[in-house]
């Protein structure tokens, strides 16, 4: 059976499963880096895979690079994945609390699902919360653009009785 892999970004295979299998003992390859072969719907992290799971006595541990947190020297997609739990915090303080609260579950998210290596789920709940970021900001805008316009309205109309 043929695998590919992924290491920072790049495809990689095909490969065996034991050659495989051998890179994972080694460290070149890591658990959380993303592996396929046909019959597979889509990529997945080498260490959800049953059959390519390595004895104990052969794995090596893998470090972090200094002065980054795990997940981020292991990310296998490479990209930087934004949790927008600021942008949820702030949207939901200054703007509109009923669609910011949504923001700040799907940001809350993003950080757990990186380190457990579900990438996919990660960039899901990622886009969610830049979705709802975006939701509260532009129902926020809306409002105050309807406020604007009954104010001008009021001060409009009030001057036009005044003068009669």
């Amino acid at each position: 059976m043929q695998w590919y892999y992924s290491k920072n970004a790049t495809q990689l295979g095909p490969v065996s499963q034991d050659e495989l299998r051998t890179k994972l003992a080694s460290g070149e390859v890591s658990g959380t880096d993303m592996v396929w072969r046909e019959g597979l719907p889509d990529w997945r992290p080498a260490a959800t895979m049953p059959e390519l799971a390595v004895p104990l006595a052969e794995t090596r541990p893998v470090l972090s690079a200094p002065g980054k947190p795990f997940s981020e020297a292991t990310n296998p997609s490479g990209i930087s994945i934004p949790n927008y739990l600021w942008q949820s915090i702030v949207v939901t303080i200054l703007c509109c609390w009923p669609l910011g609260i949504p923001a700040i579950v799907y940001a809350a998210k993003v950080d757990g699902l990186k380190a457990r290596g579900e990438i996919q789920s990660a960039l899901s709940a990622s886009a969610s919360a830049r979705m709802w970021c975006w939701i509260a900001l532009g129902s926020w805008a809306v409002l105050l653009v309807i406020y604007l316009v009954f104010a001008v309205l009021m001060v409009a109309f009030g001057h036009s009785q005044g003068a009669q």
